[in-house]
Order: C-alpha cells, then sequence, then structure tokens
C-alpha cells in the first residue's frame, strides 16, 4: 500500500503537468514546448514563431494585416535540437531593419486597442510586461508604429495563462508584423496581441522547438537593441517596390513619404552580411582613396620643410645662425666674394707702396688685442 506522502507527490507531479499541458494547449502543436513564467524566460530553450503562428496564451486575437507571405511547411520538432547559433546586435535606428506598404499600416491599432479592454485580466497583465497603466493602454499603443521585420529577430515574448503574462524566449519570422516604438524596439506581436521585450540571449547551443520555415538559418538572427535616442520617424523599405519609406512615429502610414536623405545604400542591402552598420561605415574607405594618406602627409610635410626657410629668409636677422648656414647652403656664390676680396687687397698695396701700405693692415692688429683683452676680462669677471 502506498504512503499518503507518496501518493500527495505524485497527485502534485500530475497537477503540474495539468497546468503545463493547459498552457502549452493555448497555441499550436509545435508551441507545445514553450517555457517561462512571470517576469522571467528560459535563455536555452527557444520557441521558433512562424508568421501565422500565434503562439502559447495569444492575448487576443491577430490584428495583422494580410501579408502575401509563405506559410510554414516545416515540421514540429519531436524533440528539441540543439544548435549554435549567432545572434547579430542590431539598432532599432538602422533603415531597412523594418518594412512595411506604404499608406498601410501592418496592424489594426485601433482593434487592437479594443480587444484588450474587453478583458480587464490581459488588460492588466498586458499593462504589466509593458510596464505601464492598464488605463495608459489605448494611448500607448497609438504611439507605437506598425511595421513588419525584414529579418528573423529574437525576442522576450509574453503569452496569457492565469491571468498573467508569461514570459519565453522566440525567434519571429521576418514578415512578421509588430508594434515598434521610438527607440525602434518591438513592443507588440500583431498576430496574437503579446508584449515583447528586449531578448535574454545566451552563449552557446540553445534548444530551438516549434515550426521551422524555408530560410530559417540561426546564424542570422538580430537581437534589436533601442537607438540612441528617441526618433520622430523611420525609415522602412517599401516591400512592394524596393524604395524607401519615411514612416511618422505613431502613424498607421497615412503621413509615409519618400525621404529627403535617403540612406548610402540600397533598400535591399543585407542587414547582417555585411552588418547595417557598415554602410556608413563603408563611406571613410570612400574616404580612404583620398586616404592616399600616407602620400597626403608627405605632401604637407615637404611645404613645410620650405615654408619655415621662407621665412628665416625675410627674417634672418632675428636668429643669426640657422639663417645664415640656410643662406650658405641657398646661395654658395656669396661667400667665395669676400675670400677673394681679402688676397687682393694686400696684392693691391704690395704692388706701388711695398713697405708703407702693409703696415696699415697691422693696424686691425692692434684692435684684436684690445678685443683679447676685453674677452678676458668677461670671463675674468
Amino acid at each position: 500500500m502506498r504512503s499518503p506522502r507518496r501518493i500527495r507527490c505524485t497527485a502534485l507531479a500530475a497537477l503540474s503537468a495539468g497546468v503545463l499541458l493547459a498552457v502549452a494547449g493555448c497555441g499550436e502543436g509545435g508551441d507545445r514546448t514553450a517555457k517561462g513564467t512571470t517576469g522571467t524566460a528560459e535563455a536555452k530553450d527557444v520557441l521558433l514563431q512562424s508568421l501565422a503562428s500565434p503562439g502559447p496564451g495569444p492575448f487576443t486575437a491577430s490584428t495583422a494585416r494580410a501579408a502575401a507571405s509563405p506559410s510554414p511547411t516545416g515540421a514540429p520538432d519531436a524533440e528539441p535540437t540543439s544548435v549554435t547559433r549567432t545572434v547579430h546586435p542590431v539598432s532599432g535606428a538602422v533603415p531597412g531593419l523594418y518594412g512595411g506598404t506604404r499608406s498601410v499600416a501592418a496592424c489594426d491599432v485601433e482593434q487592437q486597442a479594443a480587444l484588450l479592454a474587453d478583458d480587464e485580466d490581459k488588460a492588466r497583465a498586458f499593462a504589466d510586461a509593458s510596464g505601464i497603466e492598464a488605463v495608459q493602454i489605448p494611448g500607448y499603443l497609438k504611439s507605437l508604429t506598425p511595421v513588419v521585420l525584414r529579418a528573423d529577430a529574437q525576442v522576450t515574448n509574453h503569452g496569457y495563462s492565469a491571468g498573467s503574462a508569461t514570459a519565453f524566449q522566440a525567434v519571429l519570422q521576418a514578415g512578421t508584423a509588430v508594434l515598434v516604438d521610438s527607440r525602434g524596439m518591438p513592443r507588440v506581436r500583431c498576430a496574437c496581441g503579446n508584449p515583447l521585450r528586449p531578448p535574454v540571449v545566451a552563449d552557446g547551443k540553445v534548444a530551438h522547438r516549434g515550426e521551422r520555415w524555408p530560410g530559417y538559418d540561426p546564424s542570422r538572427i538580430v537581437a534589436v537593441e533601442p537607438g540612441v535616442k528617441a526618433a520622430t520617424s523611420l525609415i522602412i523599405v517599401d516591400v512592394d517596390d524596393n524604395s524607401w519609406i519615411e514612416r511618422a512615429m505613431g502613424d498607421s502610414g497615412g503621413r509615409d513619404r519618400a525621404p529627403d536623405d535617403p540612406p548610402p545604400f540600397e533598400p535591399d542591402a543585407d542587414l547582417l552580411f555585411p552588418s547595417p552598420g557598415r554602410p556608413t561605415e563603408s563611406a571613410p574607405p570612400d574616404t580612404a582613396p583620398s586616404d592616399p594618406g600616407p602620400s597626403g602627409p608627405s605632401e604637407p610635410e615637404a611645404p613645410t620643410d620650405p615654408g619655415p626657410a621662407e621665412p628665416s629668409d625675410d627674417f634672418g636677422d632675428t636668429p643669426p645662425e640657422e639663417p645664415w648656414e640656410d643662406e650658405e647652403e641657398g646661395y654658395p656664390d656669396v661667400a667665395p666674394e669676400p675670400t677673394q676680396v681679402l688676397p687682393a687687397e694686400p696684392d693691391e698695396p704690395s704692388g706701388p707702396d711695398g713697405p708703407i701700405e702693409p703696415i696699415e693692415p697691422v693696424e686691425p692688429v692692434g684692435p684684436d688685442e684690445p678685443m683679447e683683452a676685453g674677452l678676458d676680462d668677461v670671463f675674468a669677471g
């Protein structure tokens, strides 16, 4: 006969399993393994969420606009597959991170607010996960901008269970409709009304669960980081004609226009290879050609050498030593002239009056002696 303690443990285990199954049953079969508790997320257990998958515990029905996107063809994994992946941090302000259709909102913001207003418990849980008060939900949603992801992105998603929001890590497929804030951060997933937060990225291997869509690559996942400052508009890509759109923050597309200063790269530029920062980083290489900087500095160095030489000619009297040396190098013909004059003078006086005029040059010797005496006096003093 089983002891009461063993029976109690068995009952608790069964109850726990029942709760987990109930939470997993809120979504599709592929989402049955999603985990998470309020305010936390299992970083090494990531759920793949395709465009049409509402995920576990959706807050509302879908408010995403219909989009012509391929539906997932993969089957749910029976067991989690451990893979080594790469998550690339990308600023939410990077042009082309998001896309959309000109003058068309990716989500119905008014409907999203109405659906949450119909359920006070879900509204309260949504507000808690979003860091706002329940009464602020309508204004909060209207401040967000409807767009679609252009790369698979990891987020901290939140399902609704037992009156609270349950956090779990998820990778959203490119093309997923989201509402983003003024710093470019995804805040709501329109397919289920779930609040979103920045991801918790684990190093090394993680368990990827759920349906894999065509083109899914674990080495090409982005983690959106907030822009440096709040923006008044986003530069997104028109998914219909691959052109740039400037969409005002909090606008549903009614004020869409072509940007006055479009990005210096094409709308279809790869977000990761090269990374979004490199289109602007490739501009320095453009300045690098003029970067014959090695030759550039040598040219300034050449002018600087003659530069000081010219002022030394104009103001040679001030520093007597250096300019004189420069002048001797620049004008070698001037130095020999005084040396030729000195021998010429003694020859001329010795020709006409030999004994008398040679005595006159001796007189300069007289001043030399007082010069030596003067120097002795100076050093003596």
